[in-house]
């Protein structure tokens, strides 16, 4: 009598290490010694899960080499995205599921995925003051600088006059409210900027319904509103380079919803 066959998605989401092989033999066939390596398991551990994904036709294998059957490789190909996602809110449900993601538009939220393994920083009320450190080093390291914000921190004057000194390419988005701060109460500094090759301002018309994303060469930094649109002073920063380009696109797609600022 033929064994009776697990349904497949038991099959593959029946253990850690089963899930680890099959996206490790997503991009081609491996030795079996370099997917022990990279998993950190032992032959005698892993043997067993390897023969079941073959009893189910997911994986084949012959002198010690191991690969994904047409059928394995189309269902990891609908798995990996779905592996990736679960990546990016496992640790971080809290933040994730408490915060306003309605700014993301389309397009990219199917692609949340590629912000990778974020980190929440959470601080201080003191500590909430400050602008990240650590980006704002990065900054000075980088060719340019993309920022939409949808408040005015009173740190902007001074920090972007010093990186427009420091040959960094500054690209801000903000709301007409900003800009009015701007030109009412540090109109020489914004002027100066705005009169320079490196700063480049534009305006968005609608609520924009984040208090800061912003990225560089080696981060992009998430300081969301809550579901109920309160301010929060804890952020995630991503510094993966998928993360940086979904960042970058980010940044593309209000920026052809906005308008310049020449002058204030």
């Amino acid at each position: 009598m033929i064994p009776m066959k697990k349904p497949l998605l038991d099959v593959i989401f029946a253990s850690e290490k089963i899930m680890n092989t099959l996206l490790l033999l997503h991009d081609g066939p491996k030795e079996m010694e370099y997917i022990l390596r990279s998993l950190k398991a032992t032959r005698q551990a892993l043997l067993p899960q390897v023969r079941i994904l073959e009893d189910h036709c997911l994986v084949t294998g012959s002198n010690d080499v191991y690969g994904l059957t047409h059928i394995g490789k189309l269902l990891v190909d609908k798995m990996s995205p779905l592996m990736g996602t679960l990546e990016v809110f496992n640790e971080d449900t809290d933040y994730w599921g408490t915060h306003n993601l309605d700014f993301i538009p389309p397009h990219l939220f199917e692609r949340l995925r590629e912000l990778g393994k974020c980190k929440e920083v959470n601080l201080t009320l003191t500590e909430s003051y400050q602008l990240n450190q650590e980006v704002v080093r990065t900054t000075f390291m980088s060719e340019a600088f993309y920022v939409i914000t949808s408040f005015f921190h009173p740190d902007y004057p001074a920090v972007f006059t010093d990186m427009v000194q420091k040959d960094v390419k500054l690209y801000i988005i903000t709301t007409k409210n900003v800009v009015d701060t701007m030109r009412t109460y540090h109109y020489e500094v914004f002027d100066r900027l705005l009169n320079s090759k490196s700063f480049n301002l534009y305006v968005y018309s609608k609520e924009i319904g984040i208090q800061v994303v912003a990225h560089n060469d080696h981060y992009l930094l998430l300081r969301l509103l809550t579901s109920e649109g309160h301010i929060d002073i804890n952020h995630m920063l991503c510094s993966s380079p998928e993360s940086l380009v979904w960042g970058k696109e980010l940044f593309q797609h209000y920026l052809k919803i906005s308008q310049p600022v020449t002058e204030l």
